[in-house]
């Protein structure tokens, strides 16, 4: 249980983070943890009139590779359905849409060491 609480506080650290990073580069945010039986986005946002599904992977330690390579082509599709389902439910399928990627490195005290974001991410 205690892993799984850490585990949970990490990923929260990391989702505050990319908002904070997002915003601070112009993007909206529209909507965190979107839930959808399809899925969960972790950030939607919105910048120069595209709508953006932001899957955030934090880690703090490099054990089990670097944060984005946690990212597979199952994720991918999982996430493109669940953005498509956004737009059908709130109207905005004519929008340009794209899935960008924030990974984020922590130290063990959970303070940030890099931030990396990969915009446009296919599998």
């Amino acid at each position: 249980m205690k892993q799984n609480n850490q585990k949970q506080t990490l990923g929260k650290i990391g989702e505050d983070t990319a908002a904070t990073f997002l915003l601070s580069h112009g993007y909206r945010i529209l909507e965190r943890n979107f839930r959808a039986r399809y899925g969960e986005i972790d950030l939607l946002c919105e910048t120069n009139g595209t709508l953006v599904a932001v899957e955030v992977k934090t880690r703090s330690t490099d054990e089990f590779g670097l944060p984005e390579e946690a990212i597979t082509p199952k994720k991918l599709r999982e996430i493109q359905t669940a953005l498509e389902y956004y737009c059908r439910i709130h109207g905005c399928e004519a929008l340009p849409a794209q899935i960008d990627v924030i990974a984020i490195q922590t130290d063990a005290l959970g303070n940030i060491m890099a931030i990396r974001h990969h915009e446009n991410v296919t599998g």
